[in-house]
């Protein structure tokens, strides 16, 4: 199978939602390509603009558990989008997956059948 570069995860491998997300974008005939950000994390351009093509506020899409957000005081809602963004430039274990890019749009995909809504094709 040929990776559509069409398809870009931003994935964790240690993830089961993450890896049932890739599964199931599989089982619709395309490779995606994997982008492993914890190995290659966003720069602060790119998850400013995956936020901004989502829709959502970058305190949406931040994750809790196993991370250092209770250190970071994340849950401080006086927080800035910009002092949460560097949070999760600095620790990017911050940052919530699988997020899907395709043609059809951005979108974090929780639960994994939400990935249904970006797939240019039906598995």
């Amino acid at each position: 199978m040929v990776v559509d570069e069409t398809v870009v995860v931003f994935h964790n491998p240690a993830c089961g939602t993450s890896r049932s997300v890739v599964a199931l974008i599989r089982q619709a005939g395309i490779e995606p390509h994997i982008v492993e950000y914890l190995k290659t994390p966003p720069t602060r351009q790119e998850l400013v603009d995956l936020i901004a093509r989502m829709g959502v506020s970058p305190r949406a899409i931040l994750r809790r558990k196993g991370t250092p957000y209770d250190d970071l005081n994340l849950d401080d809602m006086t927080m800035s989008d910009d002092a949460l963004i560097d949070a999760m430039i600095t620790h990017p274990i911050l940052i919530q997956r699988p997020i899907v890019i395709t043609a059809k749009g951005v979108k974090l995909c929780r639960p994994i059948e939400s990935v249904l809504d970006v797939l240019p094709v039906s598995p």
